[in-house]
This record gives structure tokens, sequence and C-alpha cells, in this order.
């Protein structure tokens, strides 16, 4: 390891657990998360995720930001990777070694990002199931890609997220579209469905694209744009208010909601572009 980046970085290891390596990819992966996600996810008491949380951020391995609530009072601490954090994250994966000039500039440009909203709603979806899987023993979040990670993979799907949600022996895909109730449903719905079913038609995976949205309105009118469209891309609907694990999504054209683990999924066959297979063999 070259001096500079073990100057000052090897005397931090013996703080380092493993549940904070744990939360460090996690943040190296998905940018952001606020106190009560990372509660949800990897602590029992609040109170003791707060207090580790201020020892990493002492440590330079996380930093904190948080905004003014329209009408008074301060939004949650919003976590993400310190400049010790992302030199931890660069020697783990063999990248090059941040200067802190970088470090800083990725946390500002985070704080500021328009999209942040968005980035945390996608983010929530996927704590909420890491949090029902640690109350289900027979659950598992499997895989949970961000943006960035499923366009790398898939390369002309641009989802929110993708993930693997297995319950039991049963493994489904999904590829997230988290609405925050913005943009108009009928252009960025038509273009997106485009791209998942060409991805199926050159052998990819057919996974249920998800639209988890602001309002039961929102829902109601996607509904009806979507009645007779793209039928060999399975579609299911849901609210920011449900869990998702949960009886909650409703296929375009059904008239009852259904559990994640009981939609319809195909893990696509094992062509050379399908991420989901090494040598032929499907790779959770």
């Amino acid at each position: 390891m070259p001096q500079s980046l073990s100057s000052g970085l090897l005397t931090i290891y013996p703080h380092i657990t493993s549940r904070d390596r744990l939360l460090l990819q996690l943040l190296d992966d998905h940018q952001v998360l606020t106190t009560d996600q990372i509660h949800r996810m990897l602590f029992h008491a609040r109170r003791t995720c707060q207090i580790r949380l201020g020892e990493l951020a002492a440590l330079g391995l996380l930093e904190r930001f948080r905004f003014a609530r329209d009408g008074g009072g301060s939004q949650p601490w919003h976590w993400t990777l310190g400049h010790q954090g992302h030199r931890f994250q660069a020697a783990a994966h063999n990248r090059s070694e941040p200067t802190l000039r970088t470090s800083r500039q990725t946390v500002q440009r985070l704080s500021a990002n328009p999209h942040l909203t968005h980035l945390l709603t996608t983010n929530e979806f996927f704590v909420r199931l890491t949090a029902h899987a640690r109350q289900h023993p027979e659950a598992r979040l499997d895989r949970w890609w961000s943006e960035t990670m499923t366009t790398k993979q898939f390369r002309t799907i641009t989802a929110d997220g993708h993930g693997l949600w297995s319950v039991a022996h049963a493994t489904v895909g999904l590829f997230l579209e988290a609405d925050a109730g913005t943009e108009p449903l009928r252009s960025r719905v038509v273009t997106k469905l485009d791209r998942y079913a060409k991805l199926i038609r050159r052998a990819g995976p057919r996974y249920p694209v998800l639209f988890w949205l602001s309002s039961e309105q929102r829902e109601e009118h996607l509904h009806q744009l979507l009645r007779g469209q793209h039928g060999d891309v399975p579609v299911a609907t849901a609210t920011h208010d449900a869990d998702p694990a949960e009886a909650v999504w409703l296929p375009v054209g059904a008239t009852s909601r259904v559990r994640l683990a009981d939609l319809p999924s195909d893990h696509g066959q094992p062509v050379a572009d399908n991420p989901n297979y090494d040598d032929g063999v499907f790779v959770p």
C-alpha cells in the first residue's frame, strides 16, 4: 500500500467494525442515507445508531448535512462518505486515492443536487426491503443496484434501481421507477417501457417494472395510461406509504394487489450481455 494511502488511514482500522464496513459500502454505492434509514437497516436502538454515526464522523469516515424545514425546524441528518471514508473505499476497491479537495467537492455537489429528494426516495424503497428482511428470516434482499450500476450492467436500462428479492426459495427481480410527483407520467412512462421491451427481446430478464408513486391519484392516472400498452413488459404500481414487500402491488390490468414475491419474474437467457449469468449459471 502506498505511504500516502496508509498514512493516517491505518490508525483508524482498529476502530472500524464489520457493521461500519457495511455502512461505508452502502454509502459508496448509494451516496446518501438519513439517520432513520441507517437505523432501520443496521441498528436496533436509535440512540446507539446516533452515537456510532457521530463517532464515525469524528474519525472522518462520514460527513453529514441537513436543511431547514419549510415552516420551521430541521430536516433529518443526511449521511455520506467523509474523506477518510472515500480513502477507505478506494483502498478496498483498488481505486485511485481521492484528494481532500475531491472528497469535499463530492459532498458539496451531493448536498446541492436538485435530485437529492428523488435519490433518497429511491434508497427508501430498498431500505424498507432490508428492514423487512431483518424481521422476516425467510426474506432476503440479494441485490441492490443503484441507477448507475443498473445502467452499467443492463446498458440501455435507466431504472432508478434494480434488485433481487427472495422469499424462501423464490427469487424475483425488479426494476424500480420511483416517482416524486414532479414529472409528466405519459412521456416518461412510454419512453421507459420501450427500453424494457427491447431488453426482453434480446433475451434479457423479464422483470416487473415497479412504479412507486407519490399518491393514489398518480397511481390511478398511470393505470389509465397503460391500459392496452406494452403487454410484454410486466408493470405493477404501489404508493410511497406502503411496505413494498407486502401485498401492495397492483399489476396493470389486475383488480387485486399482490406481494412483491408473487409478481411474475424471468431472469432471461444466459446470453453474453445478461449480468444475471456467469458461464451460463444464474448468480444472484
